[in-house]
């Protein structure tokens, strides 16, 4: 990997995925490419400056002549910054995405991610043996979601909106701002996605090369994976304690995890790519959780607007 030289001639470096050199090489006609996207990961926007005394021309130019990283097949490595098109120019807000933690069953867990009990034991109500504790029914802990009894038990909430006070959220989100369906993608090693309420079992639309499963969830039918947000009576004079997008507010995407059959069976992947918590550390009291850190990435289809949602994979001794 090396950077291109970007201070004289523009460089068109591109290459396929390695996952679309896997569906080249099939060499049946299929391969089509339909859709690209575009980003600037390298990019440092505070570059731009408007007071050099040279003129508008040289503005941008420290921001035109960065180094771009050369084109490389790992599409899990690059791309994190995607642009987008808007074609509206009379937008004083974009809109954007938010972890819902102030609702009761999808509050963040105190280590600011969301766990998941990957097997019974590490879920169990026993005090002293599981995540919860004590009676999952009465008092469970914030953000322990239940890996292998997904059905029941806090889920994960996005929110979607203009998160601004300028704006009522009684003037509703611009129909062209909407977002109906979400792109998420989680390592599909690690588990699969539900809805947060049916529970409706989520199917990906595919898995790449490096075991990233991508998942488009849409509004409508039994699948209640995205719901409108509700608004409250008269948002104008009071607040609404489980809101967190201040501005009119869209759709919310509600989710819960289902942990894989190696999690639940084995310590495995705990072992490859995952830790062991020591040096006195405890996760709700317990000592020497295996645990493995990941990100599920949410990307709204319309807007682009996208978050990274913390995410620990925690199995009990």
């Amino acid at each position: 990997m090396s950077f291109l030289d970007n201070s004289g001639d523009i460089i068109l470096d591109a290459v396929l995925t390695d996952t679309g050199r896997f569906r080249l090489a099939k060499g049946d006609g299929s391969f089509r490419i339909v859709k690209f996207a575009l980003g600037d990961d390298e990019i440092n926007y505070k570059l731009f400056d408007k007071n050099n005394t040279n003129g508008s021309a040289y503005y941008d130019l420290q921001i035109l002549q960065t180094p771009v990283l050369e084109a490389f097949t790992n599409n899990a490595s690059t791309m994190k910054s995607k642009l987008v098109s808007i074609p509206r120019t009379n937008l004083l807000y974009l809109p954007t995405l938010k972890i819902n933690d102030v609702m009761s069953n999808s509050k963040l867990h105190s280590s600011n991610t969301f766990v998941v009990a990957v097997d019974q034991r590490s879920e169990s109500t026993t005090a002293g043996t599981g995540l919860l504790g004590t009676d999952r029914a009465t008092s469970e802990f914030d953000g322990v979601l239940l890996g292998a009894n997904p059905g029941i038990g806090p889920q994960i909430a996005i929110d979607h909106g203009l998160d601004t006070t300028e704006i009522s959220p009684s003037r509703g989100l611009d129909p062209d701002l909407v977002e109906s369906v979400f792109i998420v993608e989680m390592d599909n090693r690690l588990g699969t996605l539900l809805d947060g309420i049916g529970p409706t079992v989520f199917t990906p639309a595919f898995i790449d090369d490096d075991n990233i499963a991508t998942y488009y969830i849409t509004m409508g039918g039994n699948n209640f994976g995205v719901t409108q947000i509700p608004v409250t009576a008269n948002p104008q004079t009071s607040s609404d304690p489980n809101q967190v997008i201040r501005g009119p507010r869209g759709n919310r995407l509600n989710l819960r995890i289902r942990s894989s059959l190696e999690l639940q069976s084995s310590t495995f992947l705990f072992t490859q790519i995952g830790s062991t918590l020591g040096g006195g550390t405890t996760l709700n009291g317990i000592s020497n959780v295996k645990v493995i850190d990941s990100i599920i990435k949410v990307t709204g289809a319309t807007t682009g607007a996208s978050i990274d949602i913390p995410v620990r994979y925690a199995k009990v001794p």
